[in-house]
């Protein structure tokens, strides 16, 4: 699959994608590359934020990629069950998830809602990779391996990249944005 044949949905983490972060660029780069809103980007209100992943896919006038950064992947994992019920799944046809933050980082961001945690850990219905860094703050790579297996994902250590976002240097990232590349080949 081409970026043009796709929706690429773009979900940032907790405080949403600065101008800099690796996401905004990929937006800017990619025609087909869209963020998902939202009203709260601290992620105050779970089923708020769920319905807003539901409503890109609802709209997205090609067939769905998700590109997720942090809680984005978290906030994924519970949207499945939302799609499923909505029968939405089949217009999902993958995922990249990078830097999902173990479930006692999660809950100790200020505003988010608490019913995120846990993090569902059901098998994902969609072809999915996990990347993650060897250093990363709020998990450690067992942790996300785990996740990762748990999610039928494929799992991608980055190396020592930190949160992999412009905090850890990764405004822009060229080895993500190959890595995306070569998973969206694949699709």
């Amino acid at each position: 699959m081409k970026s043009s044949d796709a929706s690429i949905l773009v979900v940032p983490g907790w405080t949403g994608a600065a101008e800099a972060h690796w996401q905004s660029r990929l937006i800017a780069k990619l025609s087909s590359a869209v963020l998902v809103e939202q009203p709260d980007w601290a992620y105050g209100d779970l089923s708020l934020a769920v319905s807003h992943l539901v409503n890109a896919v609802r709209k997205a006038e090609k067939p769905a990629v998700f590109v997720t950064h942090s809680v984005g992947g978290n906030l994924l994992a519970h949207a499945v069950t939302a799609l499923a019920r909505l029968d939405l799944l089949g217009r999902v046809k993958g995922a990249f998830i990078v830097a999902p933050p173990a479930d006692a980082e999660l809950a100790k961001l200020a505003g988010i809602d608490p019913s995120i945690v846990p993090t569902p850990r059901t098998p994902l219905p969609f072809k999915a990779i996990v990347v993650s860094s060897s250093d990363d703050p709020y998990a450690t790579p067992a942790q996300t391996q785990a996740l990762a297996k748990d999610w039928g994902a494929e799992f991608v250590d980055a190396g020592p990249a930190g949160h992999i976002n412009t905090e850890s240097g990764h405004g822009p990232w060229p080895e993500g944005m190959m890595r995306f590349a070569g998973f969206l080949s694949k699709l």
